[in-house]
């Protein structure tokens, strides 16, 4: 077994390899899922993150390139975050540690593993988070190496339908008025959120801060418009669409907002990021009014669109209630495990 470190960016022959991994894993361990896009693997592998430095490895049997090489048809692939953020140094994410299904229990994923800790334990890293689907061979892998689930979580999806249009009385710059809600303005924003906007906006999301996050060592930063502006850039960077939905007063606050990001805006699924009512805004319906009027933006922009698919913690109740009202269906668990070292 060769355990291989990528130089960044990965070459094309290195994307498609890593993508045949999740392609194989994904289509046995969540079959009911769309297939990974090469777009978003590609974008995530070859874009540098805004947080923090990657560091790739792939496992393989052989060293050559091609079908018969590690690099043609690699056995599993693992994917190391380690932030550079001001009081995330000690902690990291691993974002991927996958193994073909029929290369399983041959200790691939513990040499990719070991890998991953010698990287870690170098840096001056003491702890270390990865996110997986509960009952899935994630979880029994991680819980035998000592991770714990922190942060208890599920996925939630809404099905989109055919031929969604804009909602009655949207006008051509993304404005409506939501009737549930008077005092507020509803805005679409594309993209980077309008500089006029932004600092309204960053300060929006530091009502983020009282969101569940278990016993996590990840710290929540500090939003800027900058902060705000280089983490919405990226998305675009990595060759995906990203919609936010904000509810204004006329003073010019934004009291609540929604963001969704298409990975690869000719897929099918999108991910729903954070939705925040500011908490001097609660109670007036902010949340359903936000969610709702994404979803009709997005299907009106990608009229090929057929799922949105958020995570919402076990404990914020409040969220859960809003995505059910909206028709959300619980579709399976999820964790935020972590280890220290």
């Amino acid at each position: 077994m060769m355990i291989r470190s990528l130089a960044l960016p990965p070459s094309d022959a290195e994307v498609d390899a890593w993508l045949g991994v999740l392609t194989s894993a994904a289509a046995v361990d969540l079959p009911q899922l769309p297939a990974p896009s090469r777009v978003e693997v590609a974008g995530r592998l070859c874009v540098t993150p805004a947080r923090g430095r990657p560091v790739l490895w792939t496992a393989g049997a052989g060293q050559g390139a091609g079908e018969s090489g590690g690099e043609g048809r690699g056995e599993g692939v693992a994917a190391l975050l380690l932030f550079t953020e001001k009081g995330n140094t000690h902690t990291a994410f691993l974002d991927v540690l996958t193994v073909r299904p029929e290369a399983r229990r041959r200790g691939v994923g513990t040499a990719l593993w070991e890998r991953v800790r010698q990287e870690l334990l170098a840096d001056g890293r003491t702890s270390v988070a990865a996110m997986l689907d509960l009952g899935g061979p994630g979880q029994a892998f991680a819980e035998a190496l000592g991770f714990e689930n922190v942060l208890p979580m599920a996925w939630y999806v809404q099905d989109v339908p055919a031929g969604g249009a804009p909602p009655a009385g949207a006008t051509a710059d993304g404005a409506a008025q939501p009737p549930a809600t008077p005092g507020y303005e509803l805005l679409t924003w594309y993209g980077l959120v309008p500089d006029a906007w932004a600092p309204a906006a960053a300060a929006a999301h530091a009502a983020m801060e009282d969101a569940p996050t278990g016993d996590m060592d990840e710290r929540i930063q500090t939003w800027t418009p900058e902060r705000l502006h280089t983490l919405q850039q990226l998305i675009l960077d990595r060759g995906g669409d990203m919609i936010t939905v904000a509810a204004v007063t006329p003073d010019g606050e934004v009291a609540a907002y929604t963001e969704i990001v298409l990975p690869d805006p000719e897929g099918t699924s999108a991910l729903q990021y954070d939705t925040v009512v500011v908490p001097a805004h609660r109670g007036h319906g902010l949340g359903r009014a936000v969610k709702r009027h994404m979803a009709a933006q997005a299907a009106a922009r990608h009229p090929q669109l057929r799922r949105i698919a958020t995570t919402v913690a076990d404990e914020n109740g409040p969220m859960r209630a809003v995505n059910e009202a909206l028709g959300y269906r619980r579709e399976r668990g999820v964790g935020i495990y972590q280890i220290k070292l």
